[in-house]
């Protein structure tokens, strides 16, 4: 093929991979394998830049106002690489009631919040109606706040325990107060890795099933893989292509969130360490170049640190997240990072990548873009911090008076 390319690789091996991409053709799975086993990253990320430039104009970075609901610790399985569960009656279980979830959330929910992120264990004496609870108590407390719930793997833990079929699980939930699912549950589809890992969960056709008739019903769905353990680069590839299958198929997926493994209380850490930034940034660019039928890629900052996802921006990334607020799952396996960011924070972080931020609700509506300088928007937050602090000391305040007066 005889075109020009803008960007000239290191490595003479990516030269052909690149004429591929600027005449718009698709990525094979030898691409991909020469892609990871490439070092020449820089080539790569704009090669992926150029990708994201071409599908979402490579300005806009997305973040939500969003929050986490971790309604049980104590689950069934035991996935070798998961530092967040627990076994009944072990000191730091738990397991939250929906009125008491409904309650802990209370303080922290905000008008601003469009979003609540909900996963957690697989409870093996807990029926199914106390997960549906949980959608129904804090659809009715927090109406407008999107619902986005449960992996496929908790979809088919449902229906093994209650003998529904996958999409009679999904439609109950649905009735329930579901909106959307994420992506969680995937780990690694290749069989070889998945039944080392994580031998109890579903396995990749059933995971793939799931989200198949999630969107049948008309239901948005994420998509993940984690990274960074005892997989090789052919079960990575593996992966992201059998997830551009089924995005061909049904078009459903939004966004595909790399998840970097963390390796701290669990029993795969005895066997694998932390993944190097150089790996996380490649495996963030080549997802890009692979899934060229999915619409962004997230750097999730909670996952890779705040300032690697700021240079993820320039290898493929157009999504960072959001405040996220009570991150509990991957804090239990050693990330550093804070459980929150706030909406001014993450505007910084955008407008320093040389990004223009631009806040989303869960199905990609922009809600607004801060392109005015940054100086008038933080003036804006800020204002608006001060007055909802001073409004809830005054409730505070009014509150003490009427429990004196009661006495």
């Amino acid at each position: 093929m005889d075109i020009e390319l803008a960007i000239q690789p290191n490595d003479p091996a990516l030269i052909p991979i690149a004429e591929k991409i600027y005449a718009g053709q698709r990525l094979t799975f030898e691409d991909g394998l020469t892609l990871f086993h490439s070092y020449d990253l820089l080539t790569i990320g704009q090669l992926a830049d150029y990708v994201n430039r071409r599908l979402n104009g490579g300005k806009y970075v997305y973040f939500n106002h969003n929050r986490h609901v971790n309604p049980t610790n104590i689950c069934a399985f035991h996935c070798n690489f998961c530092s967040f569960r627990r076994d009944p009656g072990d000191p730091d279980a738990y397991a939250w009631m929906p009125e008491e979830i409904v309650e802990r959330i209370r303080p922290t929910v905000t008008p601003q919040i469009t979003e609540f992120h909900i996963v957690g264990g697989l409870h093996p004496h807990y029926g199914f109606e106390y997960y549906l609870n949980v959608l129904r108590a804090l659809k009715k407390a927090y109406p407008w706040v999107h619902l986005k719930a449960f992996t496929a793997v908790e979809i088919d833990f449902f229906a093994q325990m209650t003998g529904l079929s996958h999409e009679e699980i999904l439609r109950q939930l649905i009735d329930a107060g579901l909106d959307s699912m994420p992506g969680g549950g995937a780990e690694i589809f290749h069989p070889e890795i998945r039944r080392k890992i994580c031998p109890e969960k579903a396995d990749a056709d059933t995971w793939l099933a799931v989200h198949r008739t999630a969107h049948q019903l008309g239901l948005r769905t994420n998509a993940t893989m984690l990274y960074g353990h005892i997989e090789k680069y052919e079960h990575r590839v593996d992966h992201l292509l059998r997830l551009r299958a089924l995005q061909d198929e049904t078009g459903g997926f939004q966004t595909f969130i790399p998840l970097r493994y963390h390796p701290e209380n669990n029993q795969l850490g005895r066997r694998a360490t932390w993944t190097t930034a150089h790996d996380t940034l490649k495996t963030i660019a080549i997802s890009r170049l692979l899934l060229d039928n999915f619409p962004h890629i997230k750097a999730y900052w909670i996952m890779l640190t705040p300032p690697i996802a700021q240079i993820a921006l320039h290898f493929g990334a157009d999504d960072i997240d959001g405040t996220v607020m009570e991150e509990k799952v991957y804090h239990e396996a050693g990330a550093t990072t804070e459980q929150y960011l706030d909406k001014l924070d993450l505007i910084r972080l955008i407008r320093a990548a040389g990004k223009i931020p631009v806040e989303r609700d869960t199905l990609y509506h922009i809600l607004r873009v801060y392109d005015e300088p940054l100086e008038e928007i933080e003036a804006e937050i800020i204002a608006r911090r001060r007055r909802r602090i001073a409004e809830q000391a005054r409730k505070k305040r009014e509150l003490q008076h009427a429990q004196v007066s009661s006495r």
